[in-house]
């Protein structure tokens, strides 16, 4: 019998595993599908770090009070993400050039700064940008953009690498991973937990739940609720290769935005926009959302004018309301923990999952994090 079954062949189930195992645990991952499938291979690879300027313009700075613990971890997470090409001995594609969120307006530089503030509490390193700034620092920005904030801490890696780097790495120090698996069941057995599959029954004393957008589904094998825990359905599209232009991750203040470009010259423009559900259940790209968000990106970087897009592909990501992070144990169902960092997840991996392996030990949170806000309720 393994000690711990890891739920989820993404970013953070085959970290978790990794971690787990690097202290000497011994770890099965089950995987609905193949490994980095689905949203944690199809983001784009940004490493963000700033409070996201959409959610804190709809909901204000409550909001932000509420969430800015989280940019502790996405801080910590980063400084993981500088090291983990040497420790996964991988070239993950990891570049930090910083993040720039512009504004257009002067009511979009009142929120950036009093965001910045929220920021600065964390120990975030938030730089205020006037208009000579952003035309020094950042020239392909149209001169409609006033000014902005910039964090030098804030960049990209690659999706389609990390996660199985995490993966081949985990499988190096004895993990067993088992694909093209879905869990139908999870039962209490004993003190611990069996977990009934379409390729058979595996039993463990822990169970880390870390299945993404099926996380609800899962959890609710054991009549757990996990509340507005789901998916939601966004785009990504992709430009041919062309010459260094942008080496920022940009952002714009009056509109959703996230545009940087990958290793290979091809810039990913995306955002959060809304993408559809098929006919056969899977995502696929709503064209207004396309001429929606092509126009707010050619607002800010009138360059891209000139610049075919040649792919644009949607993918679930999963997420919650109030954006926080659920990382631990349910209270009424010792020895079943969840991973769940909703929007974030690809920039949180890391360090949600080196969280998930030290509770899982019963060890305190790595770098003395306090974990209050981030522990399952109920």
């Amino acid at each position: 019998m393994t000690d711990v079954i890891v739920i989820g062949g993404g970013l953070a189930g085959c970290a978790t595993a990794y971690y787990l195992a690097k202290d000497g645990v011994a770890v099965t991952l089950l995987e609905r599908f193949d490994l980095n499938t689905l949203a944690s291979g199809s983001n784009a690879g940004s490493l963000h770090a700033q409070i996201p300027h959409d959610p804190y313009a709809r909901m204000g700075d409550s909001w932000a009070e509420r969430y800015r613990p989280a940019v502790g971890l996405l801080a910590k997470s980063i400084e993981m993400w500088r090291d983990l090409p040497r420790e996964l001995d991988a070239d993950l594609e990891v570049k930090l050039g910083g993040g720039l969120l512009v504004a257009r307006t002067a009511a979009d530089m009142r929120a950036i700064e009093a965001k910045a503030r929220h920021e600065r509490a964390q120990g975030l390193d938030v730089r205020l940008f006037d208009r000579a700034d952003i035309a020094r620092e950042a020239p392909y920005v149209s001169e409609s953009m006033i000014g902005g904030a910039f964090c030098p801490d804030e960049g990209k890696a690659s999706p389609f690498a990390a996660t199985l780097a995490y993966a081949r790495a985990a499988t190096a120090l004895g993990v067993t991973i088992h694909r093209q698996t879905t869990v139908l069941g999870i039962e209490r057995e004993g003190q611990g937990f069996a977990v009934v599959t379409d390729k058979g029954r595996f039993a463990a004393p822990r169970i880390v739940n870390a299945a993404g957008a099926d996380a609800g589904r899962v959890a609710a094998m054991l009549s757990i609720d996990l509340g507005d825990v789901q998916g939601f359905p966004i785009q990504v599209s992709a430009t041919e290769k062309v010459g260094p232009l942008i080496p920022h991750l940009l952002y714009c203040a009056s509109d959703r935005l996230t545009l940087k470009q990958n290793g290979v010259g091809s810039l990913l423009i995306g955002g959060g926009w809304e993408a559809d559900i098929g006919p056969n259940g899977t995502p696929v790209a709503n064209l207004d959302s396309l001429r929606r968000n092509m126009a707010v990106a050619l607002s800010v970087v009138p360059a891209l004018s000139n610049i075919s897009i040649v792919r644009t592909w949607a993918a679930i990501v999963n997420g919650t309301e109030d954006w926080m992070p659920i990382l631990g144990e349910i209270p009424r169902e010792p020895g079943f923990f969840l991973n769940f960092f909703p929007w974030m997840g690809f920039t949180a991996g890391p360090i949600a999952a080196r969280i998930m392996a030290n509770q899982v030990q019963g060890k305190p949170a790595p770098f003395d994090i306090d974990m209050t806000p981030f522990l399952p309720r109920g």
